[in-house]
């Protein structure tokens, strides 16, 4: 009974594969290395979930990022299986326990950060493992010259030795040939599968929208949609400024970044899920792993750094094969400020060891330590501390993160600590003057039971939730109670963790890889020269453009993105015609953009080349309170 389709319906309610699943999922249980390209969307997880499933043993993932991770694991326990993740600042004996779990505990999938293959200990254990699979997630951070390269991914090679007799298979929706060679290269394949689904997304009209007023042609976007959408930003700012705008013109938002609680993060995305709010406003942090199919419409309200990140999450929409948009707004200042946000902020070697040592300071770290514990940062403060410049103080740390000197967690953490300073018979005549106080009080004594002797970390989340309040209300009754004198607290705010990976060496810890962040400095300036290549280039297929970039070539304009909608509609509209009836507009009222745009029965291009064409011959000017009036 338990054949892949019998795996697959009863599991993922399926009854047939997609694309090449069936392909991929039949060379491993025939025990041969695959390497799957599949889209965005194209259900790379099935490809090794489903024969993991169906042979007997435990399949090892590894995953470049925790809420990937976390978000595949729950999703596995959500339908019954067992699965365990081993991310950054677990402690060592929670780690060994989680370990023998994989080697005698039945488990199915074991999903680990790169960095875990470092750890000897890790190595050790999955050796005695029966694993019958070896999956390598987003495999393009393998590569060097992959968008999201991660050195610390050189370590999956290491898993041929530690499992000989287990096939590999390697995933991405985001590689050029280049990317794919050294994949194959890296993980030391012979004579692989490799597979390559279309890129292709039919159901996707993209464009893009030239507009010198961004926000009122994202109202006006988001104000149409049916089910939900997807508003992607480069900075948190801009994440929170949108959602204000948008909520303030009436359209159901909420908006999600790094920097925000776990517990707010959790909340806002069931929100959306169940389309109880329909715009998302995001960084990049948002939509690894999340599977919702009904998402119509993707807005990139800033350019992306590359082509590669644009098209994944693009391809975040129309997942039910509905049609759907993903459009890309832009204006003049736009070319400008990505260069200034990813270019100009690079920092050079100098800069990385300056950092570098900071950090080590800031945590009173001493030369050739390597600290066995996570660190919560308020990074704002610590460049406050040293004067750093913050975007390219981060771009340091992602620089740290990406040749594992250290691991970084995006997250916003409230670390509380409470100790109670006097004796319980004081604390009891204190309450018995204090009734409001007292839930909240004994909810604190019967969880932590250290409190009265010594500094206890607590969660306030847990305690508001065991009293039947709320966070807030908490907060507040540690406040009263550190006023009067009956407890020492402490609230650390931080919104960022991260975990030492090597001892402390300083410069000698930067330089060896300083010639590799140069190289990968270059390759920014190439991907950010692809990306406004493509913003630029009207005159060719949208789909064409970006199927190209991955070197697979199609004949047939999509018929459906802004290039082609224009030059269809172009082909059919006489250009006189559209000048005579804006003409006829403005002989009745002096008019903008936005309300001949709307008055008018012609795709918005056309009316704003008609526009254009009519001010070239000077038929008509734009007057001191910038409407178009005839001359």
């Amino acid at each position: 009974m338990h054949t892949p389709k019998h795996i697959l319906n009863t599991y993922w309610g399926h009854s047939e594969f997609r694309g090449s699943q069936e392909e991929v999922i039949t060379a491993i249980l025939e025990n041969k290395d695959v390497l799957a390209l599949m889209p965005t969307g194209g259900g790379k997880s099935v490809c090794f979930q489903v024969p993991a499933l169906v042979m007997e043993g435990i399949c090892i993932v590894v995953s470049p990022l925790v809420a990937l991770i976390q978000n595949q694991v729950n999703s596995l326990r959500n339908k019954g299986i067992k699965a365990i993740a081993l991310t950054g600042g677990i402690p060592q004996n929670e780690i060994i326990d989680l370990l023998d779990n994989c080697c005698f505990g039945n488990y199915k999938f074991l999903y680990l950060s790169p960095e875990r293959l470092k750890q000897e200990l890790v190595q050790e254990r999955i050796q005695q493992m029966p694993v019958n699979l070896i999956a390598i997630d987003e495999a393009h951070c393998i590569s060097q010259w992959g968008h999201d390269f991660r050195p610390a991914y050189l370590e999956c090679a290491k898993l041929r030795k530690l499992a000989p007799e287990s096939p590999i298979i390697a995933l991405t929706a985001t590689a050029t040939q280049t990317v794919a060679d050294d994949i194959i290269e890296s993980l030391l394949f012979s004579e692989p599968l490799v597979v390559k689904d279309s890129f292709a997304r039919k159901n996707i009209a993209f464009g893009v929208l030239w507009a010198d007023d961004k926000k009122y042609r994202l109202r006006s976007w988001c104000a149409k949609i049916q089910n939900s959408a997807i508003v992607y930003v480069s900075t948190r700012r801009a994440a929170q400024e949108l959602c204000s705008y948008l909520v303030g013109q009436g359209i159901s938002t909420t908006f999600f970044h790094g920097g925000i609680s776990k517990e707010d993060k959790q909340k806002r995305l069931d929100l959306w899920l169940r389309n109880t709010v329909k715009v998302m406003v995001a960084t990049n942090a948002f939509g690894m792993g999340i599977d919702k199919p009904d998402v119509e419409l993707i807005v990139h309200y800033q350019i992306p750094d590359c082509i590669e990140n644009y098209f994944q999450e693009a391809g975040r929409a129309g997942r039910n094969g509905a049609s759907a948009k993903a459009i890309l707004l832009t204006n003049k200042t736009d070319e400008q400020q990505v260069k200034n946000q990813f270019l100009s902020v690079l920092p050079d070697t100098a800069f990385i060891k300056m950092v570098y040592n900071k950090l080590n300071n800031y945590f009173q770290i001493s030369y050739g330590e390597l600290p066995e514990t996570e660190f919560l940062l308020n990074f704002n403060a610590f460049c406050e501390t040293y004067k750093l410049n913050t975007l390219l103080a981060f771009n340091a740390f992602r620089i740290l993160d990406q040749y594992s000197v250290i691991s970084l967690n995006e997250s916003f953490f409230k670390k509380t600590i409470v100790q109670v300073l006097v004796g319980k018979q004081q604390l009891f005549e204190y309450l018995e003057k204090n009734q409001g106080l007292v839930p909240i009080v004994q909810t604190i004594l019967r969880t932590y039971g250290g409190v009265f002797d010594f500094l206890t970390k607590i969660n306030p989340f847990l305690i508001a939730k065991k009293a039947e309040t709320n966070e807030a209300r908490v907060t507040r009754v540690l406040e009263q109670l550190q006023k009067d004198a009956i407890i020492d607290y402490d609230a650390q705010e931080s919104d960022l963790s991260l975990v030492f990976l090597v001892p402390r060496e300083d410069d000698i810890t930067i330089n060896s890889f300083a010639k590799k962040v140069q190289e990968r400095h270059r390759l920014k300036e190439t991907q950010i020269d692809s990306m406004l290549a493509y913003v630029k280039n009207d005159q060719q297929c949208r789909n064409k453009q970006l199927l190209h970039y991955f070197e697979e070539e199609v004949r047939i304009n999509c018929g459906i993105c802004d290039v082609c909608r224009r030059i269809s509609v172009k082909a059919e509209t006489n250009s006189e015609a559209i000048m005579n009836d804006i003409i006829k507009l403005l002989n009745f009222k002096n008019s903008g953009s936005r309300s001949l745009i709307a008055s008018l029965n012609y795709e918005e291009n056309l009316v704003l080349e008609g526009i254009k064409m009519l001010l070239e011959d000077r038929r008509i000017k734009i007057n001191s309170r910038n409407e178009y009036e005839i001359v």
